[in-house]
């Protein structure tokens, strides 16, 4: 069962080498870059290689580079993953040679509680070249153990996923190791390899592990108890039917544990002792029994109805699971059409505010600039001779200047060529606003229906939530009954042994019909078959039983 996953920081949880995108401060990007390849592929022990690319550092400002740790990108599907792991119930670690100045950016986003990095030595506001923590001499693994060890947990109940050299130690003792985006020394140890910069991947690869662990637990007990149940319930068959002596008892509870061997492996499946008191008298003894017999008649019913509501619970549950699945698979893909339709809606947009700028841009050119110009001087002269009181000698100047105004604009003709490819443009600036429209309305009709499908399935996820709930409830109950049955099933040996040491040995069989030697020989030789079959491991009935005991085989 996975309890825990831990993640590398730089190219993993990030997008990036935090380090390289620092060395851009100090101008010293492409040394480090070099030293970080060599210790990622695992040419340079990391001491070196972390020690090495510091002392590049030193006198870089610190609150520079807080600058650059808050800008780094997260690796895409980062949140979701981090958030889907959490609601799980699964913890979540980074362990990192990067440094904790970054770190504190990421996890603050994230949600991160643990985290172990490096750190910077700083004076006076400048880094001094120097660098500590535990991931400077100490290796992922001997981190990973001990925070293992904090938690209460083994490292098969970890996956480890990472992509450089250093990762290896970790990727190589959790129970899953996972290789994101990573070197070929770390594909070659990894379970599952990853090539694709999305996280939400490696989620699917951690959720497909906790159903499949889920589902094989689930299964292993149900076998187990159910298996237990059989065994038993077929001992208490045995004993209603039958008064037998101890010796009897004694060989059904044989073939009840040879059959129960192979799957109970984790508990002891037994029967409880008992502490009953029996009566004083032997009428009272099978008055015991009688009542025990009834008692365990009403358990085993108890019991078979939790386990039939449980059964019920776990199919509507599984049902909804299925139905989630194909609701978020409708959800995703609207969501992606309603994506694609806007990436056209932007390149229409784009087509058609090109177009509009061409049309500005000719119309200037066409001459049409000088003829706005002077058309506005007019109207700025006539509105002068409207709205003022003018002598004859200022207003008749005027008149005559918008008269040769009105002269240059008649001898402005526009571009018939220039005209033409405006008009054409202005066509498909109209058309490309039409495409924007339509796709708009598209899109938006996409985005409904996502959001329709994601409602669905927050819907269904919590009616499957209440479906596993009454699943749990109704197998703790049926579990509770089962150990009651147990119990009640250990008071009936007890019974049984009283009623059968007060038993003649030789037991008749006045209510057999009697079919004669032939038929005796016959019953013989069968039971001794049976007994045959007993010894090498077969499953032996309550009438067989009863065979063998009349012929006194075994």
């Amino acid at each position: 069962m996975i309890k825990l996953v831990v993640f590398d920081l730089d190219n993993v949880i990030i997008d990036g080498e935090a380090i390289d995108e620092i060395g851009k401060l100090a101008n010293v990007e492409e040394d480090i870059a070099a030293i970080t390849e060599k210790a990622m592929q695992g040419e340079i022990d990391f001491e070196t290689s972390i020690k090495d690319r510091v002392q590049l550092l030193e006198g870089t400002s610190i609150e520079d580079i807080e600058k650059v740790a808050e800008d780094l990108p997260l690796m895409p599907g980062a949140c979701k993953t981090i958030k889907c792991l959490k609601d799980k119930g699964v913890d979540v670690a980074i362990i990192s040679g990067s440094f904790d100045v970054v770190a504190d950016k990421v996890t603050d986003k994230l949600g991160v509680d643990t985290v172990y990095t490096n750190s910077f030595t700083v004076e006076d506001g400048k880094l001094t070249g120097e660098v500590t923590g535990p991931l400077v001499s100490g290796n992922k693994l001997d981190v990973l153990k001990d925070h293992v060890e904090e938690a209460g947990i083994t490292l098969d109940e970890v996956v480890a996923v990472g992509d450089g050299a250093n990762d290896i130690s970790m990727i190589e003792s959790a129970g899953c190791g996972i290789a994101f985006n990573a070197k070929d020394s770390v594909k070659e140890i990894a379970d599952i390899v990853v090539e694709e910069k999305d996280l939400c991947k490696v989620l699917c690869e951690i959720i497909d592990q906790l159903t499949t662990d889920d589902a094989e637990t689930e299964t292993v007990e149900e076998e187990v108890v159910e298996e237990a149940q059989e065994a038993e319930e077929e001992v208490v068959e045995e004993a209603v039917e039958d008064e037998a002596a101890e010796a009897e008892e004694e060989v059904v509870e044989e073939a009840a544990e040879e059959k129960a061997k192979p799957k109970a492996k984790k508990a002891d499946k037994g029967l409880p002792e008992s502490n009953f008191v029996l009566a004083d008298t032997m009428e009272g003894v099978r008055k015991q029994k009688d009542e025990k017999e009834a008692e365990i008649s009403r358990v085993a019913d108890e019991r078979e109805e939790f386990n039939k509501i449980a059964k019920e619970q776990r199919k509507i549950r599984d049902e909804l699971n299925a139905s989630l699945k194909e609701n978020l698979n409708k959800a995703i893909e609207f969501r992606n059409e309603r994506n694609e339709i806007n990436k056209a809606v932007e390149e229409a947009k784009k087509a058609r505010n090109d177009a509009n700028n061409k049309i500005k841009s000719l119309e200037w050119s066409s001459g049409k600039r000088d003829k706005i110009k002077i058309e506005n001087e007019i109207k700025k002269i006539d509105k002068i001779i409207e709205t003022r009181v003018l002598d004859i000698k200022k207003e008749n100047q005027l008149v005559k200047n918008a008269n040769d105004l009105r002269k240059q604009l008649m001898e402005i003709h526009e571009d018939e060529s220039v005209k033409s490819e405006a008009q054409e443009l202005k066509k498909l600036s109209e058309e490309e606003h039409e495409k924007v429209i339509t796709l708009s309305e598209q899109a938006q009709a996409a985005h409904e229906e996502m959001l329709t499908y994601f409602r669905k399935t927050d819907d269904i996820r919590t009616a499957a939530d209440e479906a596993h709930k009454k699943f749990i409830e109704a197998r703790k109950n049926a579990s509770a009954k089962h150990e009651e049955f147990k119990a009640i099933l250990s008071d009936i040996h007890v019974i049984n042994k009283k009623l059968g040491s007060n038993k003649p040995k030789k037991r008749k069989h006045d209510n057999k019909s009697s079919g004669g030697s032939n038929k005796n020989r016959e019953e013989r030789q069968r039971a001794e078959e049976i007994f045959e079959k007993f010894k090498n491991g077969g499953k032996v009935s309550t009438e067989e039983i009863l065979l063998l005991q009349k012929y006194n085989i075994g």
